[in-house]
């Protein structure tokens, strides 16, 4: 019974709730080793975007006969020079738009509440149903609008947190555009014949996730961005630009991101003029058609291969463990679980193939 597969599967299980138990119960022995994680972890996953994202760069650099000295430097020039002309270009009117959004609103919020109050009004000469369900609508709102600030303050705070250890970014970029060939040698060669192997092919795997994920989902990111701010710049929407770029970041998240993204557009669409509300849900329904029928099937491919009700699930379990942090980032991580997962499966077939064979 002991060589049985679910007997193995839940003796780990037991074993990893009794490590948890007693690791919680002395977790203070480790809170300092945690701050300095905490510290660290931050930087570190921005470094690996920005190297992610600029990989591809440098690779073409190097086929090319730049050295390695030499396509790190042009890299972090261009960077320099693509921040600046963002600041030059696109500091100022997002400048303009928030001064502009922050003086109007209380004009905003009064007419907000203008129109809550005139929709519990007409919600009483409704039938009871009818009643119930936007009773109910309205406390989901509600808890999601709860949920989605703390999200907010809590990326806000990791944000401003980021900038104080702001010197760590470069750090790690630069040192993993200098020596990422580096990495995965120095886990696999800790192991020796099939096992090495294993390691080494199940890194490569994870490594291909992250790089199509990372670099596809920003690219969709900045196509969907475009798309929408042309869009919202064609209706005469108010803060298009602040809008776009809201959108740009919420569309990192898959599935939810775009519908958080469109909310603030179709109230703003309101209290400005009703009639735009229609041309913001088209402009919104065009973009992600456009994205799920021919950018995203030509960008991710099978990549991930993950369903979407898996994602949602996924995007709401980490948002309420992690926050705003834990939806950027929920989905990566359940891919690089599901590699490994994976990998171990194919490789306990493999034993098992060649013990029958060997008997």
């Amino acid at each position: 019974m002991t060589k049985k597969l679910w007997f193995q599967v839940g003796v780990g299980i037991l074993l990893a709730i009794l490590i948890i138990k007693y690791f919680m119960e002395i977790s203070f022995i480790f809170a300092p080793v945690g701050i300095i994680i905490k510290a660290i972890i931050l930087p570190l996953l921005l470094g690996g975007v920005l190297y992610y994202i600029t990989e591809p760069l440098q690779r073409f650099l190097e086929k090319r006969n730049v050295p390695r000295w030499g396509s790190i430097l042009i890299i972090l020039v261009g960077l320099i020079l693509l921040f600046y002309l963002f600041l030059s270009i696109v500091g100022p009117p997002v400048t303009r738009q928030v001064n502009n959004l922050v003086e109007n609103a209380p004009t905003l919020t009064r007419e907000l509440n203008e129109v809550k109050d005139m929709l519990l009004q007409e919600k009483d000469n409704l039938p009871d149903e009818l009643q119930k369900s936007i009773t109910s609508a309205a406390d989901s709102l509600q808890s999601i609008a709860v949920k989605f600030g703390k999200w907010i303050v809590q990326f806000l705070q990791s944000f401003f947190q980021a900038m104080f250890l702001l010197v760590l970014v470069p750090f790690f970029f630069i040192f993993m555009l200098k020596d990422h060939e580096k990495f995965a040698p120095i886990i696999y060669n800790l192991f020796s014949g099939e096992s090495r192997e294993w390691v080494k092919k199940t890194l490569g795997d994870i490594d291909h996730v992250l790089r199509s994920y990372i670099q596809g989902q920003f690219l969709i990111s900045a196509i969907l961005a475009t798309m929408i701010f042309i869009g919202y710049m064609l209706l005469g929407l108010q803060y298009s630009l602040l809008l776009a770029i809201f959108a740009l970041f919420m569309n990192l998240v898959p599935f939810i991101g775009p519908w958080i993204a469109v909310t603030p557009a179709l109230i703003i669409a309101y209290l400005q003029d009703p009639k735009l509300v229609i041309g913001v849900a088209i402009v919104t329904l065009v973009a992600q058609q456009t994205d799920s029928n021919l950018i995203t099937p030509n960008v991710m491919g099978k990549t991930l291969d993950i369903h979407p009700l898996t994602v949602i699930t996924i995007i709401l379990a980490a948002g309420n463990i992690a926050g705003f942090i834990g939806i950027i980032v929920g989905v990566p991580v359940y891919a690089v679980g599901k590699v490994i997962v994976r990998n171990i499966y194919e490789r306990r077939k493999e034993i098992r193939r060649a013990a029958t064979k060997s008997v």
